[in-house]
């Protein structure tokens, strides 16, 4: 976004006139001058932000614009969706390089290869993974347009309501999905909303967190880590490690969570021998959590704990290096910034939070 708007103030008064959501949508409208982009039929009515700060783009930039990529057009698009719907959009950090970190090939929802303007029900889609938050770095996924349109204004207790609908209704699909792809947009929903620690500790990992995601639950944190350790050799040795600085009466319990994995584990290896990896190893690590055994003793575990002991626990995962190098600590102040959260932050916030990158 330009900043030095204000030195067009003389032959472009709106420019320095405009105030609030019309400031944030005059400079849409320059972006997409400056990529010489038209905004959409709806955003050139007169007088509208849009554009005016189209119009004044123009004038400015004439044919001296910049090459759009797809990124660029699905951060414009993604900025006029928000600004429409009156919810912010912290620009700072998503950029188009950014929705090109959160790209993905397969709806983690569906498992279904995605589409790009198709208009199909598979047609990639980037949208917020909180809705009680703001579009910013951390709680944006990419996703089908069919997950995305049934994920609606929903949160993850509304999401886990639909799955309890299901099972009892006999239906087999609301809004095009089913009780296990429900499922996992729930428990990707609850990544990003703030949880009591007994809640998020009883949610199976159906869906292992998208790239930039920011998980806010400390336990779900842990569980995310200790699952990631088995895309590599040797995990249960470098869990052991971890074992060691968990408190004393849960060792028992992890450790025998531990092995109930690396069992799971070696039957992927068996049937699919070593051809998996990338998306079919994270698939398979996903449904390892329907396995009831699993997640009895992951929960025997994990409420055994309180947030600060799996705060730690993950801490040391991270200086052990467990699940690889692409995720990383930030304070609680930048893993929620711009999230505009303030109001619903819980009194006694974790002290840091997860994020996964690349």
């Amino acid at each position: 976004m330009p900043k030095t708007l204000d030195l067009f103030a003389d032959t472009q008064p709106a420019v320095h006139e405009a105030r609030g959501s019309d400031r944030s949508a005059f400079e849409l409208g320059w972006d997409y001058a400056h990529y010489r982009l038209t905004p959409p039929p709806e955003a050139l009515a007169d007088a509208h932000p849009v554009r005016q700060g189209w119009q004044a783009g123009s004038a400015v930039f004439g044919s001296r614009t910049l090459k759009p990529t797809p990124q660029v057009r699905k951060w414009l698009q993604l900025r006029l969706g928000a600004w429409r719907r009156g919810h912010a959009f912290e620009g700072t950090q998503v950029t188009p390089n950014f929705l090109a970190q959160i790209d993905v090939a397969v709806c983690p929802i569906t498992r279904q290869t995605l589409t790009h303007a198709s208009g199909a029900g598979s047609d990639a889609s980037v949208d917020r993974v909180c809705n009680q938050a703001s579009y910013a770095a951390g709680n944006l996924a990419v996703m089908s347009s069919r997950a995305n349109e049934a994920k609606a204004d929903l949160g993850c207790r509304d999401a886990l309501t639909v799955v309890k609908q299901l099972e009892t209704s006999g239906l087999d699909t609301l809004d095009g999905l089913n009780a296990l792809q429900w499922s996992r947009l729930a428990v990707m929903m609850s990544f990003a909303t703030l949880m009591k620690h007994d809640e998020a500790a009883c949610l199976p990992l159906l869906v292992l967190p998208p790239n930039r995601l920011r998980l806010l639950n400390p336990v779900q944190s842990l569980q995310a880590v200790v699952t990631l350790a088995f895309t590599e050799m040797q995990a249960v040795p470098r869990l052991r490690e971890l074992m060691a600085h968990l408190p004393a009466p849960s060792r028992h319990d992890f450790q025998v969570f531990v092995l109930t994995l690396q069992a799971r584990r070696l039957a992927i290896n068996i049937k699919w021998g070593m051809k998996t990896d990338g998306a079919d190893l994270r698939h398979a690590l996903e449904d390892l959590w329907t396995d009831a055994a699993v997640n009895r003793r992951w929960q025997r575990f994990a409420l055994q704990l309180d947030e600060a002991a799996c705060e730690r626990a993950v801490r040391m995962a991270a200086k052990l290096r467990l699940g690889g190098r692409g995720w990383q600590w930030l304070p609680q102040a930048a893993a929620t910034d711009g999230w505009a959260m303030q109001d619903r932050a819980p009194s006694k916030p974790p002290v840091k939070r997860i994020v996964q990158r690349t």
